[in-house]
């Protein structure tokens, strides 16, 4: 029995009578399956791991690559001050960016992992909301864009204002990236009788509902916005969260016309 376990063979003692053999092959069932069940997660823990250092060599590679390129510009001693300013702005820009990726993944491995002690509690959604909003100003600002958030109360809900201020920075991230100069982005907030509901509703260019489903998985990006910048982790990281807060996020979009992003969040109990 030992010897099938250690080759991972079944067992093959299970139709002996009661006694002390028969209890001893049952036990012996049980920690080959327990150890089975291990292999298997460990298995599945070194694919992950596999796709992750994957997934990141392709998100860091333009970006890295841009970076080497502006460096090698910048010893042209040819260049005017101007260039190199030009050429220093977009190294910049580039190491942003790389930044950017480089919290955006280990955020995603620690929540996925569950390496964060993530704490939720009662607390009004505007101030949330505005931390949010506070990021996305500038972008906004640049494309002249309106933002209208419209909510006559201001609802004490259950989440983590650091970890729900991201989500929503991405939302509004995209609804900026997506949309038009001049377009507009509303914010509606409305209590229902277990949840509250925010949505993020913008003019953009729209979903397809065919993808509905594949925009929260990790990495995935749609074909018609493979020339917009973009890492394809903000829907997966805003979804994971928003689970964690036992929370949900639903879209509606149309194709030209915008897209509705709505997270439900639980409201607190009386």
């Amino acid at each position: 029995m030992l010897d099938a376990v250690l080759k991972r063979e079944p067992i093959l003692h299970s139709d002996l009578k009661e006694g002390k053999l028969s209890f001893l092959a049952g036990k012996a069932k049980r920690i080959q399956e327990h150890l089975l069940l291990e292999i298997e997660q460990a298995e599945q823990e070194k694919e992950q791991v596999k796709q992750l250092i994957s997934n990141m060599s392709h998100q860091l590679k333009t970006p890295l690559a841009n970076v080497i390129m502006y460096e090698e510009l910048l010893k042209d001693s040819a260049l005017t001050p101007k260039q190199q300013s030009h050429f220093l702005e977009k190294m910049h820009t580039q190491s942003v960016k790389i930044d950017w990726i480089l919290k955006s993944l280990f955020k995603m491995a620690s929540l996925e992992q569950n390496a964060i002690n993530f704490e939720i509690e009662p607390l009004p959604i505007h101030e949330t909301l505005m931390d949010a909003l506070n990021t996305v100003y500038e972008q906004a600002q640049k494309k002249q864009l309106h933002i209208e958030l419209e909510s006559d109360k201001n609802p004490i809900l259950l989440h983590n204002r650091k970890w729900t201020a991201e989500v929503f920075a991405n939302l509004l991230e995209n609804a900026v990236k997506y949309s038009d100069t001049g377009g507009r982005i509303e914010i509606t907030v409305q209590s229902l009788e277990m949840y509250t509901q925010i949505s993020f509703s913008d003019n953009g260019i729209g979903i397809d509902s065919s993808e509905y489903q594949a925009i929260f998985r990790r990495f995935y990006r749609s074909k018609r916005v493979e020339n917009i910048a973009g890492s394809g982790i903000g829907l997966y990281l805003s979804k994971m969260i928003l689970e964690k807060e036992y929370g949900y996020l639903t879209v509606e979009s149309q194709v030209g016309k915008g897209s509705c992003f709505t997270v439900f969040l639980q409201n607190c109990k009386n």
